[in-house]
């Protein structure tokens, strides 16, 4: 997603006032982000991502009548173009493994810290994915039942965007300095955070993972982060 210059459009989807009241202000008060509308459940939520296209649309779980998970679909029928980011404070393995298997392209949970809460807005809205910390090893876990799964389904594992039976990464390909940047990854770092901890350019960390993607036969920072957990770094 190339957004120039301008500010990114988000919609906020809360059932909740005055957490959506208080989401708001927080984005509002960072010039980077433009509100450009907020729901209380799906259905009103559907009608403003028609109506405002959004760039970003931060999605709550918990919504009455139909689940945040279960409505991000239809989100992205009615605004294409936007990324869904789930904020939220299920923990649940499957709510996680709903969410991102229907085409949401992050999931946060509601203690997160508001600054960091921004960057992740930002990181998402230039087209990454992002992951709460503590979700890190649940979507290892869900990757891994979805790989046993896959013994007797072969489609299973789809939905999440991870092969159903991957090959086994050529690791000897990875360089020291792309094994590092695994183990950032799979904290769940951002690029300029990877980039400041290792003394090196941020346009540098991203020419690294674009490697690491290549070499693991990746397509996705997610897909990235699981495998760095599942082998350890």
């Amino acid at each position: 997603m190339s957004l120039g210059h301008r500010r990114i459009r988000v919609l906020v989807v809360d059932d909740h006032s005055l957490f959506r009241r208080g989401l708001i202000a927080l984005l509002s008060g960072d010039e980077r982000f433009e509100v450009v509308a907020e729901a209380a459940d799906a259905a009103q939520a559907q009608r403003q991502a028609q109506a405002c296209q959004p760039d970003v649309i931060l999605l709550d779980h918990h919504l009455p009548g139909v689940q945040g998970a279960d409505a991000v679909a239809g989100l992205l029928e009615q605004a294409p173009a936007a990324r869904v980011l789930m904020l939220t404070v299920s923990e649940a393995q499957s709510d996680l493994a709903r969410a991102l298997g229907q085409g949401a392209c992050g999931y946060l949970l509601k203690t997160l810290d508001s600054d960091l809460l921004l960057q992740a807005v930002a990181r998402v809205a230039r087209g990454e994915s992002v992951l709460s910390e503590e979700m890190t090893g649940k979507l290892v876990n869900a990757f891994q039942s979805l790989g046993r799964q896959s013994t007797a389904q072969p489609e299973a594992g789809v939905g999440l965007g991870l092969a159903p039976d991957p090959a086994q990464p050529a690791l000897a390909e990875v360089s020291p300095r792309e094994r590092e940047i695994l183990t950032h990854i799979a904290r769940g770092a951002s690029n300029k955070e990877i980039a400041r901890a290792l003394g090196i350019a941020e346009t540098t960390v991203k020419i690294h993972v674009q490697h690491i993607l290549r070499k693991l036969g990746l397509s996705s920072r997610v897909q990235v982060a699981v495998f760095a957990s599942q082998h350890g770094f």
